[in-house]
């Protein structure tokens, strides 16, 4: 193989951070090379710049033996480099092929172009269907429409930006069978994802950065990932453990046949759901995206009214008790979006502090802030988080994405909620701030508190958890221990299978 590009002491700064410091790798044709580091390393200030989105400092590139500095992406797709983002840009209300033809400069009749999609998808084992709408497809179909819509530029150099984040074990295995196949016809892949494991078994180098600096290179099959984990954080990394013998108590919170409507027109309406969950037990409600977690948030929070059933806790139902009720009741929940859900882009830690934590933590007397102990609060957050901010009048959204992510958790757990429920709690969160978060639920459930823990990861579930139930279609499964569950049962259940047959002997 031939080096086919290369990155040379590339710099980006922006006021008060140097985000990419010199940075120098390069790349083989055929390689996949994975990009790790924690949230503000620099990862995707480097992936931008190499698509065209931020032009840098100094430095330069190379490919092909030629210099690169690509204006925009369409200078960057015209040199063969395609990019999948972590975020989709798909418009719901369109079609496959409607969709696609967007991303193009000079699309085909949509006959033509309808037929690249099958024969590009039927090749690489990503079946589509050009005329289904967006809005009907599962996370993992939307996922082939942007690597199809990418694979139809014929690119040599493809970019994936935490591709495995929402799909279940069954996905990832027919998207790396992909992204082999791709390697073995010469496109190289600059890979970035936070499942150390998947690192590991995918690609064949990494570069490691942090604080914009590269701090190391390896051959990813000759580390383990605790041993990735520390290169990346540059200290001793130590893995969530349990508290306590893990039993759990009475059911603190009962959920009956709850049903309610979808919160968009491309939502899902739960129907029939029914959960307990204990004092001191965490039970994880794995799914993929979009069948039903933000309803059953929504529903739990009191933001949304359910059509029927019950919510219930000591005995008392809830359903149509207020958001503040239900906090001032113990109940307490993480939505799945940072900014603009769980924190105010533009207010201070202070003031979001202030926001969840005003009547159980007696932030306001008479009607009247008392700033004073609202600061306080947020400063308590800050500290036994670890929350890496300048302080508590630092706005939500100078935070990198793990630390308002550690925010928000510590947030509501220095609330001393009965019940919490958090809805993807590590999502997008870099391997330290991950660790530090699952502790704390862990640490959470030991002191009697009961959770609730959506989530995509099943990794973060089968660590943290004591019992699954999978969402699918706005249903979930009987809950179940989780040594009694594999991945790939797991996988199964998330991928519309209805429950499978309980394991002789053994108990709910």
């Amino acid at each position: 193989m031939t080096v086919f590009f290369r990155v040379e002491e590339l710099s980006k700064s922006y006021p008060g951070v140097k985000a990419n410091d010199e940075i120098t790798f390069g790349m083989d044709a055929g390689e996949i090379h994975a990009l790790l580091g924690e949230n503000g390393s620099g990862k995707s200030t480097l992936v931008k710049t190499v698509y065209g989105l931020i032009r840098p400092d100094s430095g330069q590139m190379i490919l092909r033996d030629k210099p690169y500095a690509p204006a925009s992406p369409n200078v960057a797709r015209s040199q063969g480099i395609a990019m999948v983002f972590q975020h989709f840009s798909l418009f719901d209300a369109l079609t496959v092929s409607e969709n696609i033809s967007l991303g193009m400069h000079r699309p085909p009749s949509p006959r033509r172009l309808g037929e690249q999609i099958r024969r590009t998808g039927e090749n690489y084992g990503l079946f589509l269907n050009p005329e289904q709408r967006i809005g009907d497809l599962s996370v993992g179909e939307r996922q082939r429409v942007e690597i199809v819509r990418c694979l139809l530029q014929e690119p040599k150099l493809l970019i994936m930006d935490e591709p495995t984040s929402v799909l279940t074990p069954q996905e990832v295995d027919i998207l790396f069978a992909t992204l082999r196949k791709l390697s073995d016809e010469g496109t190289s892949i600059l890979y970035i994802s936070h499942k150390l494991e998947e690192i590991r078994s995918l690609c064949h180098h990494a570069t490691i950065l942090r604080a914009g600096k590269v701090v190391a290179t390896c051959n990813p099959h000759q580390k383990s990932a605790r041993q990735l984990a520390e290169m990346m954080v540059g200290s001793s990394f130590t893995a969530p453990e349990r508290a306590g013998d893990g039993s759990a108590g009475e059911p603190l919170l009962e959920i009956r046949n709850l049903a309610t409507s979808a919160v968009s027109d491309f939502g899902t309406s739960l129907r029939e759901v029914t959960l307990a969950v204990r004092r001191g037990e965490i039970l994880g409600v794995a799914g993929i995206a979009g069948n039903g977690q933000e309803e059953l948030v929504a529903a739990l929070s009191g933001e949304a009214p359910a059509s029927s059933g019950e919510i219930l806790m000591g005995g008392v139902d809830l359903g149509r008790a207020s958001p503040d009720a239900r906090r001032q009741a113990g109940l307490l929940t993480a939505p799945e979006e940072r900014i603009g859900h769980a924190a105010a882009a533009d207010m201070s830690l202070t003031e979001n502090a202030f926001m969840t934590g005003c009547a159980r933590m007696k932030l306001a007397r008479h009607g009247i802030i008392d700033w004073t102990a609202a600061r306080k609060f947020a400063d308590r957050v800050i500290a036994e988080f670890d929350v890496r901010t300048t302080g508590p009048d630092s706005t939500a959204s100078s935070l990198s994405g793990g630390n308002l992510q550690k925010f928000v958790i510590g947030r509501e757990i220095l609330q001393g909620p009965m019940v919490l429920v958090v809805n993807q709690p590590t999502w997008g969160v870099d391997a330290s701030a991950a660790a530090a978060i699952r502790q704390a639920l862990l640490d959470l459930a030991a002191s009697g508190t009961a959770v609730i823990a959506i989530s995509q990861d099943l990794d973060e579930l089968i660590e943290i958890s004591t019992r699954i139930s999978v969402l699918n279609e706005g249903t979930t499964s009987n809950a179940r221990p989780v040594g009694e569950l594999s991945r790939e049962e797991i996988g199964m259940l998330m991928g519309g299978s209805h429950d499978l047959p309980r394991p002789e002997g053994a108990h709910a």
